[in-house]
């Protein structure tokens, strides 16, 4: 599976983003999908996840009611819209994939490039 992150930018504090990735390869559909960030200096960070199907998804405390994952099989694509954006959330943002919502939430197998969000106060 390859993955490929998009939407990152410069923001000032309070507002939305949404980020997307792409996913290619063998049936990417199958795959529980995942979002982590990595800002400098610090170690990286898992932020959410979504399950195939889209049925069941998990939040870090950090992001939970401010960040919400979406999955559209039908593109391929994962989502995270991000609102109410403070400094803290400058990182690079990957998405990830495994076969399962354990994995991908501590060890994914695929990663994306990574896009970067600034947000500025």
């Amino acid at each position: 599976v390859q993955l490929q992150a998009s939407g990152g930018g410069l923001v000032q504090a309070g507002s939305s983003l949404t980020l997307s990735c792409a996913a290619s390869g063998r049936t990417p559909s199958r795959y529980a999908m995942g979002w982590f960030r990595q800002a400098p200096g610090k170690d990286l960070e898992f932020l959410s996840a979504i399950t195939w199907s889209g049925d069941s998804t998990k939040y870090a405390d950090s992001v939970k009611g401010r960040f919400t994952i979406s999955r559209d099989n039908a593109k391929n694509t994962l989502y995270l819209q991000m609102s109410s954006l403070v400094p803290e959330d400058t990182a690079v943002y990957y998405c990830a994939a495994a076969f399962s919502m354990a994995v991908v939430t501590t060890t994914p197998t695929y990663w994306g490039q990574g896009t970067q969000v600034t947000v500025s106060s």
